[in-house]
């Protein structure tokens, strides 16, 4: 994240990211609490004609979308990462300001929030994300990457059939749910490893939210 402009946020949201951030055990600088309530601010802005989340209220937004989503930053190992069916860039632009030293893919087929996308690019200085308008069965990476993320996106069997190209057998799939998808879990094929359920914490936040880990298991 270079050349990064001077941020005039809103204390108050500042304030409370501060409070909620407090009830974690995350290291987030003040630098970066700057840009993820500035992040927020333009989601607000550009929601009124651009509905890129039913979210409304910014401070909501805090819990549900930049807390849900910062919580995954220690979980990522590697340097690559892409995030499947990002819509305004969740959770990967969150994940690109916790993680300055890793580069984000932020894959979706709908060409208004890629602009949007972009658009946080040029106003926060972002320079770790790559925005790409595509879906993602077309998209074929030069390089394999070392994580696929996905946040709603679909269920775990599909994630895994849209996104096996993605990875290598050293790349992982990480995938965000609320309640632990056990009938999702049990209908997996044998080409796939579930590795590990990781339980996230996001203060203020109604419902459980898991991290599921996932690996394949054959060589072809």
């Amino acid at each position: 994240m270079k050349n990064k402009p001077t941020l005039d946020t809103d204390y108050q949201l500042v304030s409370y990211l501060e409070q909620l951030i407090a009830k974690t055990d995350l290291d987030v600088s003040s630098e970066q609490i700057q840009l993820l309530v500035a992040f927020v601010e333009r989601i607000n802005k550009w929601n009124k004609a651009y509905n890129l989340t039913s979210v409304r209220d910014p401070r909501e937004m805090l819990i549900k979308h930049i807390m849900d989503s910062i919580v995954v930053a220690p979980f990522l190992e590697g340097q690559r990462f892409i995030d499947v069916g990002t819509g305004p860039g969740l959770p990967g632009i969150p994940l690109a300001i916790m993680r300055p030293d890793c580069h984000f893919v932020l894959l979706d087929s709908l060409g208004k929030r890629v602009r949007f996308m972009k658009q946080m690019v040029f106003e926060l200085g972002i320079a770790n994300i790559e925005p790409i308008h595509s879906r993602v069965e077309n998209h074929q990476p030069e390089v394999k990457f070392d994580a696929v993320l996905s946040r709603a996106f679909a269920s775990l069997k599909d994630m895994l059939h849209w996104c096996q190209h993605l990875v290598d057998f050293k790349g992982k799939f990480l995938a965000l749910k609320g309640v632990i998808p056990e009938d999702e879990l049990a209908d997996l094929s044998d080409e796939f490893e579930h590795v590990r359920t990781d339980k996230l914490v996001v203060p203020h936040l109604d419902g459980e939210r898991h991290l599921i880990t996932l690996i394949k298991t054959e060589r072809k």
